[in-house]
């Protein structure tokens, strides 16, 4: 793994397991192994082991006897993710009305018209970078760092889910509205409208991820 050279190797290690079990590289019921580990991510045993450490803890995986089975996320699990976030979400969009400047308030409109230009190229991929850039933007800016490291595991969780609906035109059509609205009430300076309005979006979202998870697992 060539790209590990920092000396937060068993950090590195760990985010790369996590968003391969999260993104369906590892399928549900797979059993990692430490010896499977090493050979795939060319590291020692020491960051796997301290990986498989923390992903237990996440419940992303389970000690089995025979090595880590892969739970992965059930769509229980993406109810109470989605309902949280619904709710926390909406609160560090309230805060980051507060708090916002001139400036937050520029680097915003950019987002939103980067989002268009993704979206009428239909170009998915910058189209999810670009909604990772707009949550992760308004966490940073709710400057509240129990909501902050609240919402950046859950948000990373619903990678999987987030890719399905970017593929679905009409989910993303309705959005990147959503997405505009709420830029509009926050750097116009009306806290209670975006709060509700990011509600409103996450449950939407939920609404949309649960049902594909129910068609196509």
């Amino acid at each position: 793994m060539a790209e590990f050279k920092t000396v937060s190797l068993a950090d590195q290690v760990f985010e790369k397991i996590e968003n391969d079990i999260i993104t369906g590289v590892y399928e549900r019921g797979e059993i990692l192994t430490e010896l499977k580990l090493v050979e795939q991510l060319g590291v020692s045993r020491t960051p796997i082991r301290e990986a498989l450490r923390r992903l237990e803890q996440e419940r992303l995986i389970a000690d089995s006897g025979k090595g880590s089975i892969v739970l992965g996320i059930t769509v229980e699990d993406l109810v109470d993710i989605m309902n949280i976030r619904e709710h926390v979400e909406g609160l560090a969009t309230y805060y980051a009305t507060k708090n916002i400047t001139e400036e937050d308030a520029k680097t915003l409109k950019e987002i939103s018209q980067l989002q268009d230009f993704y979206f009428e190229k239909m170009d998915k991929d910058n189209l999810q970078k670009i909604d990772d850039r707009f949550h992760d933007m308004l966490y940073e800016l709710s400057g509240r760092t129990v909501i902050r490291d609240t919402l950046l595991p859950l948000h990373r969780k619903t990678m999987r889910f987030r890719r399905a609906s970017i593929k679905d035109q009409n989910r993303m059509s309705a959005s990147v509205k959503e997405h505009k609205a709420i830029i509009d009430a926050i750097v116009t300076g009306q806290p209670e409208l975006a709060q509700k309005l990011m509600s409103n979006h996450i449950q939407n979202a939920k609404e949309h991820m649960i049902e594909r998870f129910v068609n196509n697992g």
